[in-house]
């Protein structure tokens, strides 16, 4: 899985409690706001308000990487649309939240930024009259109009975190959490950026006149000098057409229609794994009513799988969770509580046996199960390697096989795919293999198995 979105998460956090502090050492008052950002420069506060500025930009970085990643992968059709479109609204609260965090330094930088927002919603409508001539014209801003600057950078990352959270609903054990090597390393790059190139504040504001001059923060403030050298209408044409094309890209792109997973409620035991497991919280547990002794005349009720066709992959991760996913039945037709129309189980099952009868007639009895992704150009292709039951591995050994190989691929289409497969043949997650079953990695998305 990409650690993009959990980095994202950790600089969020990082924002947050730098944030609180700088706060807590903040004059939020028209008269007091610069001087308190200056009396921030001694060492600790200096360091830490150069941190918050430079996480605020390996924000936007790590946010249009993610983006350009995902874009690149093709990941916003179909069952991702949902987690595309949601996330799209996010970079606008992302950018709105950076500079109005500039506009409470109060300096030079602060009033050119206000200015260029101001004019730029005015050409939209939005505003009885230029809000410019209130920044230019007046003798002192208000404290009213300062106030709002505190509540806007407190309020939108607020917003922003709300709509991280509705970004990765639909994912199941969604990466939020950034690998600790990953976000010390993040954080002592900018602690090393803050001590280096410490930030400093511009000339005071000056409500009389207009900045002639001033260095900009260009991850967060290139609208501003991109409108005025266009126009401001340009600028909101370039804006919400770029907005309105990555939210019709899911419907623009072409899409194959994938066949969701079904259900069999008579082989379904209510066990749950496959809600545990499924990447995209498509399947769920309904309770269903049966009756129970007709002498007492009362009811009981069975949980079943429930599948949402729309959040569905049709990765078949479901079916390798499911424990009546097992070729040792004794039954003609192999039918598992979930499946995958496309590959069901017994189509696996048949298909081990074909190459056993292979093997067997060429002197070499090898079995590999492969992700339809992976490198490897031979042996039972599978959606996703997530989707092959454990007991498949152990079934092809006592059938004849001298060694099983199991092949996944270097970044899982499904997320999760290889890192379920893997706990499943460490034995620490169910359905998992035998202790009877040696396992071996034969390099970093390959196994092999044979018999102990």
């Amino acid at each position: 899985m990409s650690s993009l979105g959990a980095l994202g998460y950790w600089l969020f956090w990082l924002l947050a409690a730098s944030g609180a502090y700088l706060y807590l050492r903040f004059d939020t008052s028209t008269a007091g706001a610069y001087a308190s950002i200056g009396e921030l420069e001694w060492w600790f506060g200096g360091v830490l308000r150069s941190v918050h500025r430079y996480a605020a930009d390996a924000f936007v970085l790590v946010t249009f990487a993610h983006l350009a990643k995902e874009a690149l992968a093709g990941h916003f059709r179909g069952f991702r649309a949902f987690s595309w479109i949601s996330g799209v609204p996010l970079v606008w609260l992302l950018y709105a939240s950076g500079i109005a965090g500039y506009w409470l330094v109060w300096d030079a930088r602060a009033q050119f930024s206000a200015l260029a927002t101001a004019e730029w919603f005015y050409a939209a409508g939005i505003g009885t009259e230029p809000m410019a001539r209130n920044f230019l014209g007046a003798e002192q801003v208000s404290d009213r109009l300062f106030s709002l600057f505190v509540f806007l950078h407190i309020g939108l990352p607020l917003a922003l975190l709300a709509g991280m959270s509705v970004h990765v609903q639909r994912l199941g054990r969604p990466a939020t959490v950034a690998p600790r090597a990953l976000a010390l390393g993040t954080t002592l790059a900018l602690l090393g950026l803050a001590l280096a190139w410490p930030v400093a504040s511009e000339p005071p504001w000056d409500p009389g006149a207009a900045p002639a001059s001033v260095s900009l923060d260009w991850f967060l403030q290139f609208l501003h000098p991109l409108m005025y050298a266009t126009s401001p209408g340009a600028l909101w044409g370039l804006v919400l057409g770029l907005t309105a094309l990555l939210v019709a890209l899911p419907y623009l792109a072409p899409h194959p229609k994938l066949a969701p997973a079904v259900v069999s409620p008579a082989n379904c035991n209510g066990c749950g794994r496959c809600v545990a497991d499924c990447p995209y919280e498509a399947v769920s547990l309904i309770a269903i009513s049966r009756s129970a002794s007709k002498s007492k005349g009362k009811t009981k009720e069975d949980l079943k799988a429930l599948v949402m066709p729309e959040r569905c992959a049709a990765c078949g991760i479901c079916a390798g969770a499911c424990p009546s996913s097992t070729p040792f039945r004794s039954v003609r037709e192999l039918v598992s509580g979930i499946d995958l129309p496309e590959l069901t189980v017994h189509e696996l099952r048949r298909r081990v046996q074909a190459a056993l009868a292979e093997g067997a007639a060429n002197g070499a009895a090898e079995v590999v199960f492969s992700c339809e992704r992976s490198k490897a150009p031979e042996g039972i292709r599978l959606r996703c390697l997530g989707m092959l039951p454990p007991a498949f591995i152990e079934y092809a050994l006592r059938q004849g096989a001298t060694r099983v190989r199991a092949a996944g691929c270097e970044a899982c289409e499904y997320r999760l795919g290889m890192v379920l497969a893997v706990e499943r043949f460490a034995g620490k997650r169910k359905p998992h293999l035998r202790p009877t079953v040696a396992v071996t990695q034969v390099s970093g998305h390959e196994y092999a198995f044979a018999l102990r």
